[in-house]
């Protein structure tokens, strides 16, 4: 009985430890299988792409030089790339320079004198309440906030005063403080003091017409003309740099804003660029993007070495601070499925060509297609793709979600050994 009960004691240790070594084959042939599958396959994602070329753009305006008559300390009264109208004035010419520093101390006084009248208006402070005032500091911060990070300077300066009238209205209704009357009193004294001291311009200096204006001038505002772009060649346009003019007589120059183009050499090998294909324009300094439409492509012999010109109607002030600036042209962006180039095989795909005619079969032809070979479950399937962008090792297929023969997101993409698996 002794023996019976060892022999099944030894029989049963040996079908445990058996059913514990098959248990240890499995785990290790389902993480070998799964480590394998993971370095051969990629999974379908949506991915972004950007078609561009970077390259040394010069701007081409019309541009008109303003002089003064040399004598004299000029004070602006436009910044540069502010917009002017008809008789504007862009500059007064002082013997010294003792009224500009009055003027500029006047400036300031009557616009923080303004901005207490604003505060002090009863209107305001008898609508006005805490909760509301509240909101309103808040959105003024963050306005004032998001101005800074833009470098929108301008709204900037804006977004501070009006932070600055919430916070005061808001002083005043809660009583932290009375009021600004004497505050007013005193600025209105000092404006009284620097105006019976202030003297004329010798000379003033106003726009003609509408444009924008910047305060300096480079040489090049006969030479880079809209007239002149049909002549212009590769070796000039490298030669032009970022310069200012030293003559003492220039005041600035008024430039047209309704339209500019931009002029640059690259690499058109490809034929990627052609006459009236619509761009758009990105520049270092500005945050913005222009769009443009190229006005013309031609080379000198070498492909590779092209010049491209490309016509734009919107302006802002950034536009106006180089002759020559880093430019990215972007033809186009993309968005799709990324598939890795290595995945990309063609196959041979039976199609119905026609209908079938009564009591026929339909006729059927051989599509070879490019596409991918994905792994569902313990399946492989060869799925179309419909190229959009091309990268460097990859590219972009369109999304057809109506058409299970494209590739759809999340597929599990085979990276090699598809036509053997296949």
């Amino acid at each position: 009985m002794n023996a019976n009960k060892s022999d099944s004691s030894i029989f049963s240790k040996i079908l445990r430890n058996g059913v514990l070594i098959l248990l240890l084959i499995i785990f290790i042939s389902i993480v070998f299988n799964f480590r394998n599958r993971q370095e051969k396959t990629a999974v379908a994602l949506i991915s972004s792409a950007v078609s561009s070329k970077e390259l040394s753009g010069v701007f081409i305006r019309n541009e008109e030089v303003r002089y003064h008559s040399g004598a004299g300390i000029i004070s602006y009264k436009v910044a540069d790339g502010g917009k002017l109208g008809t008789d504007t004035v862009i500059a007064e010419v002082y013997a010294d320079d003792a009224q500009i520093g009055r003027n500029r101390e006047i400036e300031k006084l009557t616009r923080e004198l303004d901005i207490l009248r604003k505060i002090q208006n009863p209107g305001t402070i008898e609508s006005a309440q805490p909760s509301t005032l509240s909101e309103s500091i808040e959105e003024s911060y963050r306005s004032l906030i998001y101005s800074r990070d833009m470098g929108d300077f301008e709204t900037l300066k804006k977004d501070m005063e009006d932070l600055l009238i919430d916070m005061s209205t808001y002083q005043i209704i809660t009583k932290q403080v009375s009021g600004f009357n004497q505050q007013i009193t005193d600025i209105n004294a000092q404006l009284a003091l620097l105006k019976s001291e202030s003297v004329k311009p010798i000379e003033t200096i106003k726009s003609p017409r509408s444009a924008y204006f910047v305060s300096y001038c480079d040489g090049y505002e006969k030479e880079l003309t809209p007239d002149k772009l049909d002549k212009l060649t590769i070796a000039e346009l490298n030669s032009i740099t970022d310069r200012r003019s030293d003559d003492k007589q220039i005041v600035g120059k008024l430039i047209d804003g309704f339209g500019w183009y931009l002029a640059g050499v690259i690499d058109n090998s490809k034929k990627e660029y052609a006459i009236g294909n619509a761009v758009k324009l990105r520049f270092d300094s500005s945050a913005e993007t222009f769009r443009g439409v190229i006005k013309d492509v031609r080379d000198e012999g070498d492909a590779s070495r092209s010049i491209i010109i490309i016509e734009c109607s919107q302006f802002n002030y950034d536009l106006v601070k180089h002759r020559v600036e880093k430019c990215e042209i972007i033809k186009g962006e993309y968005r799709g499925l990324k598939v890795p180039r290595q995945a990309i095989r063609f196959a041979d795909i039976t199609q119905e060509t026609t209908a079938a005619s009564e009591g026929g079969e339909p006729a059927t032809s051989v599509v070879n297609y490019k596409g991918v070979y994905i792994i569902k479950g313990e399946q492989v399937t060869f799925k179309k793709i419909d190229v959009i962008y091309e990268g460097s090792d990859y590219v972009l297929s369109a999304v057809h979600e109506e058409d299970g023969s494209y590739l759809s997101l999340y597929d599990d993409i085979m990276l090699e050994g598809a036509e053997a698996d296949g």
